[in-house]
């Protein structure tokens, strides 16, 4: 586990990253040797495992269970069954309770799981991220958690923010968490966290596809020791909320991911998750359909070439799907619902 000199100190070598493009290049790099090493035959049906920075290991690939809606205790359930390990969720889903209801159903010993949960950030503050927590640990009918994520900073409320990493520590050294991360954070965010934090947070969970890649927020958290891992890994962002005027878009469809597809014999799906997997990323893909939770994960027995990776990255847009952490907090959520109402 890195301690908080360490997480100081290497932030600022993440902030010089974030400012040097040979660096970013050569750490980008070396993340995909590594990532190919690590994804190298794994068992079938499973992924292989990466390691956190505190030593727990954590599967690479994962299923992702936003807006599952009622296939989640179905889905998560199928998804077991095919070999996934890493089941993810969050409070704001409100889903938990379907979420534990599939692992139920599987069968599969908790001792092979890793769960991971959010705390949203109307909870942030010491007192209420415990009593947040407990909610969380009883709807999934769980005695412990993997992986404890804080959703999203809260920019114009860090004090918040950081009182609810305070309590995520608490729980860590009580045993009732594995390990402890962030969704959504910047570099600048993880920086102000490391001036008060004790714990350098072993994930963080962002928004990466390849219309937006984050180079950069990638290489910071590579800086720092902390892993990086995608949410909307295959586009579904844009589907789940298109932008005012854009429509929606289905990455999927791109021509060139469609090219590589063909030319590889996979779905465009399995070409994108490798892409994830080789710049060194994990990733948490969802579906609800029994046929895409099994593909999804048969991303193992095959390589992008060098050149194949350099084609991919070039498509990015700069696309970002969601909100911009940098705005979306309480106020801002606050505002957009009165918004709504006076409509």
């Amino acid at each position: 586990m890195i301690n908080r000199r360490e997480f100081i100190t290497r932030g600022v070598a993440a902030a010089s990253a974030l400012a040097i493009p040979g660096l970013l290049a050569a750490q980008t790099a070396r993340g995909s040797r590594k990532a190919a090493e690590s994804a190298a035959n794994p068992a079938p049906g499973k992924s292989p495992v990466i390691k956190l920075n505190n030593g727990v290991e954590m599967p690479t690939l994962g299923f992702g269970t936003y807006r599952a809606f009622e296939a989640t205790a179905t889905s998560v359930d199928t998804a077991l069954r095919a070999g996934y390990r890493l089941v993810d969720t969050a409070a704001f889903y409100g889903n938990e309770e379907q979420v534990g209801e599939g692992i139920r159903r599987s069968g599969v010993q908790r001792a092979e799981l890793f769960v991971t949960t959010k705390l949203w950030m109307a909870d942030y503050g010491q007192e209420q991220t415990i009593r947040a927590f407990d909610v969380s640990l009883k709807k999934l009918g769980l005695d412990y958690i993997d992986l404890y994520l804080l959703h999203y900073p809260a920019p114009r409320h860090f004090d918040d923010t950081v009182a609810a990493y305070h309590a995520a520590e608490k729980l860590l050294a009580e045993g009732k968490i594995r390990a402890i991360g962030v969704s959504n954070f910047s570099a600048e965010h993880l920086r102000r966290l490391a001036q008060q934090a004790s714990t350098t947070p072993a994930v963080n969970q962002i928004e990466i596809h390849p219309y937006f890649i984050q180079r950069e927020l990638r290489a910071a958290n590579a800086a720092l020791g902390i892993v990086t891992q995608a949410w909307s890994p295959i586009g579904g962002i844009f589907i789940n909320h298109p932008k005012n005027g854009n429509g929606i878009i289905h990455l999927l469809r791109d021509p060139k991911i469609a090219a590589l597809a063909e030319r590889y014999g996979k779905t465009t799906a399995q070409i994108v998750l490798r892409w994830h997997i080789q710049n060194g990323v994990a990733t948490i893909p969802k579906s609800v359909q029994a046929d895409r939770i099994q593909s999804n994960l048969e991303v193992f027995d095959f390589e992008l070439t060098p050149a194949d990776m350099v084609s991919m990255d070039a498509i990015d847009r700069g696309l970002r799907g969601g909100t911009d952490p940098e705005i979306f907090d309480m106020d801002y959520m606050r505002a957009r619902q009165q918004a709504a109402a006076k409509s």
